[in-house]
């Protein structure tokens, strides 16, 4: 395990490197000048020349780069412009609210499209199998974006039954102590159950809009695995023996199934992850993405490569999970060293 772990780290290296590399060059040449931006829109050339050197943003492309890249070994991922703050604090400020987020979304596509690929799966070519299948289909067809507008519209302004789209929690209702920085389970080693059911409202909306991007892989993914499971000889077995169907669905069909799903599961987290750009921009979330978004805006170098870095990291980590646990589920899986 040891050395499984170590060969993924020491192969992914390349790759931060290169994300490093194309994230700097990128970032550098977004249009606008955030010298200018900072200066004001009354600047005269001379303020704005004094404020690009203030920033660093004179010297030579090389030059930043080499500095940047030394910062970043040491951990530091720069100063942001915009928020006057280290990058890596304000990042890690947010992180926790656009994981708690990703983490819900991801729950409501797992707990919606599990039971319909199996559904599907125990029904093939039945009008059964169709609506499963046109159903989550249909459900992904939407850009995310659009079904948050269209979920705020329906649920908040014209029914009034959703809390309104202004972030993690609405302003009459105090933050829970910081310990895990999800506010739902925060607020839940403190007691407080009103802040608890707060905070869950206020993310079914934003979960529901991107977990219906999930719907469609997970739910196929899950039916093709669940068929090629059945189809096979020892399930066959088990139905002459005379088990139940419900015994060999869940017992013997789903838990061999397990494997491929998942390493969608992993890959469909680090989508979410990415693709929550838009939705936390719609209701207002103050998550990474947002952060991400703000620094685009007005050309905050440091604040776009720390975005993109840290997202890198988070990427490797997680399939290095994705491998731990597939030789947990399967221990027939085995890696050569």
């Amino acid at each position: 395990m040891i050395r499984l772990i170590l060969r993924r780290l020491a192969a992914a290296v390349p790759s931060l490197l290169g994300v490093i590399v194309v994230t700097f060059v990128i970032s550098h040449t977004l249009p606008g000048d955030p010298a200018a931006f900072f200066a004001g829109p009354s600047a005269t050339p001379e303020s704005i020349a004094a404020t690009r050197a203030e920033l660093g943003l004179d010297r030579p492309l090389p030059i930043q780069f080499a500095d940047y890249t030394f910062d970043l070994l040491q951990g530091d991922l720069g100063q942001s412009f915009t928020s006057g703050q280290p990058v890596l604090d304000d990042l890690l400020r947010r992180l926790p609210a656009s994981l708690e987020l990703t983490l819900f979304a991801l729950l409501f596509a797992v707990i919606v499209a599990l039971p319909l690929g199996l559904l599907a799966a125990a029904n093939p070519g039945s009008w059964v199998d169709h609506i499963c299948r046109g159903t989550v289909t249909a459900a992904a067809a939407f850009p995310s974006f659009f079904v948050g507008l269209l979920l705020i519209f329906v649920f908040y302004y014209s029914f009034n039954i959703a809390p309104s789209p202004v972030g993690r929690l609405e302003i009459f209702f105090a933050t829970p102590p910081k310990i895990t920085g999800f506010y739902t389970i925060d607020a839940l080693i403190a007691g407080d159950i009103h802040v608890a059911r707060a905070a869950f409202g206020q993310l079914i909306l934003p979960a529901v809009s991107l977990g219906l991007f999930a719907l469609a892989p997970l739910a196929r993914m899950t039916r093709a695995s669940m068929l090629g499971v059945l189809g096979s000889e020892f399930i066959t077995t088990a139905r002459a023996e005379g088990l139940s169907s419900w015994t060999i669905l869940v017992t013997y069909g789903f838990r061999n199934a397990l494997l491929p799903l998942v390493n969608v599961l992993g890959m469909i987290f680090s989508f979410l992850l990415g693709a929550n750009v838009l939705i936390e921009q719609v209701f207002g979330w103050p998550g990474v993405g947002s952060y991400a978004v703000e620094a685009v805006l007005v050309s905050d170098y440091a604040a776009i490569q720390g975005f993109v870095v840290m997202m890198a990291f988070l990427y490797i980590l997680l399939n290095l999970a994705m491998d731990i646990l597939n030789t947990v589920v399967d221990p027939r899986v085995r890696y050569d060293s």
